[in-house]
């Protein structure tokens, strides 16, 4: 399962973002900083593919924690999308 984690330090790499999710007992897949197009530097979030059985629990023990000074925001990438989606049907008027 796919876990957005945002307000990642802009010096992080993913390494060490696939480190410290080890460190809290989560091992992860994969792991993708989002790089900006045009400036080719970090934009501050990314997402970590977790086991899908322990998503929920990495979620929940993860978000709120410290990674290099800064506070992780960590949800399900899946859930934000659906929100975004519903969202946009709300503004344009879209039942469903």
């Amino acid at each position: 399962m796919k876990i957005f984690v945002g307000n990642l330090p802009y010096q992080a790499n993913e390494r060490q973002l696939q480190e410290w999710f080890s460190g809290n007992g989560f091992t992860a897949q994969s792991v993708d900083i989002v790089i900006d197009r045009l400036s080719g530097q970090p934009r501050g979030f990314g997402f970590v593919e977790i086991q899908e059985d322990l998503a929920v629990r990495c979620v929940l023990a993860c978000n709120g924690q410290d990674f290099l000074g800064r506070t992780l925001v960590i949800n399900n990438a899946d859930r934000l999308a659906e929100g975004r989606l519903t969202h946009r049907r709300v503004l344009a008027g879209i039942n469903g």
